[in-house]
């Protein structure tokens, strides 16, 4: 997968400036973990340390640059962001305050900090949308205490309305063993900030009813979705648990090796799994850009190269026009 780190000195005057997208919150909250497990970085998540300062990086989501800031939230980075709103804060269009759920000895000072982190906004007269991630919602806790979990989530939305006066805050459950959560979450935030998403969303639907598809799913390089259609709910949920899988197995083998039940050939992969047909394909749109992918689930294993092309076609289209 490619990552282009920031470069100011190969910034112009003339280049459009990226949308900024800030990740803040107290330290130990699971930023930096859940920004790994989009980049499908799963090796290095258990030897993550704890996050120095402000990194940023620069990725391409739908054509268009996000500068991704994550904030370090040790209590000596935190005083030095507020002391330096300007420096840190300002020009963030979408900002993720990520509060570890199970921690419930920290919470007030969660809380508390994101009413600080709201009043440099107001001071810096801006107003992005913050949506908070109650993140580390394990599937287990989802298993075993759903009632206890359920009760505690409102408790914090809450104490945030009580405490943190804002108007748009918005909110989702994470976790990294439910990864189909973050790359929801972070689908729907990054495709509120591009207007063609409808158009998208409308072409994908027309493209899967014409395949005789029982689902479709664009997906950018970021494990990021673009767009979906769905025949139905059941669909939904098997298509989005098992974007992580194809994307993992694409990383391993690069359509390279085959493994069994599998079957590949032109650049895209054909898997029998939970009984149903899945088909993985990799769509190149533009030269030396990222490549994005389908994964379509089908009764059965026919593709029509034309309607793939004429589909490939009218999305780089709409992506790069």
């Amino acid at each position: 997968m490619t990552i282009q780190f920031l470069d100011e000195k190969k910034k112009t005057k003339e280049s459009v400036s990226p949308s900024k997208l800030l990740f803040t919150g107290l330290d130990n909250a699971g930023k930096t973990t859940i920004i790994q497990g989009i980049q499908r970085e799963f090796s290095k998540i258990a030897f993550l340390k704890p996050t120095r300062g402000a990194q940023r990086r620069i990725f391409e989501f739908m054509g268009r640059e996000i500068a991704e800031w994550d904030l370090g939230g040790q209590i000596s980075y935190r005083i030095s962001y507020l002391k330096n709103p300007g420096k840190y804060f300002d020009d963030t269009e979408i900002a993720i305050y990520v509060i570890d759920i199970v921690d419930r000895v920290r919470l007030p000072e969660a809380i508390s900090y994101l009413k600080d982190v709201v009043e440099r906004f107001k001071k810096l007269e801006i107003a992005p949308p913050i949506y908070v991630f109650l993140h580390k919602y394990d599937p287990a806790l989802r298993r075993n205490a759903l009632n206890e979990m359920k009760n505690l989530e409102i408790e914090i939305k809450d104490k945030i309305k009580r405490t943190v006066d804002y108007k748009e805050i918005f909110y989702y459950t994470t976790s990294i063993y439910d990864l189909p959560s973050i790359i929801k979450a972070m689908s729907e935030i990054l495709l509120s900030l591009y207007p063609k998403s409808e158009l998208i969303e409308k072409t994908i639907i027309e493209f899967g009813k014409k395949t005789y598809s029982d689902g479709v799913v664009l997906l950018d390089d970021n494990s990021l979705i673009v767009g979906s259609y769905y025949k139905d709910e059941e669909t939904k949920n098997l298509l989005t648990a098992s974007t992580p899988y194809f994307l993992t197995l694409n990383d391993s083998f690069i359509f390279t090796e085959v493994q069994p039940g599998h079957q590949q050939e032109e650049n895209h992969m054909i898997v029998q799994r939970y009984g149903k047909i899945f088909i993985f394909k990799q769509l190149t749109f533009k030269e030396g850009s990222s490549p994005y992918y389908i994964l379509m689930l089908k009764q059965d294993t026919n593709i029509n190269k034309d309607e793939i092309e004429t589909f490939a076609n009218l999305l780089k289209q709409i992506l790069y026009s």
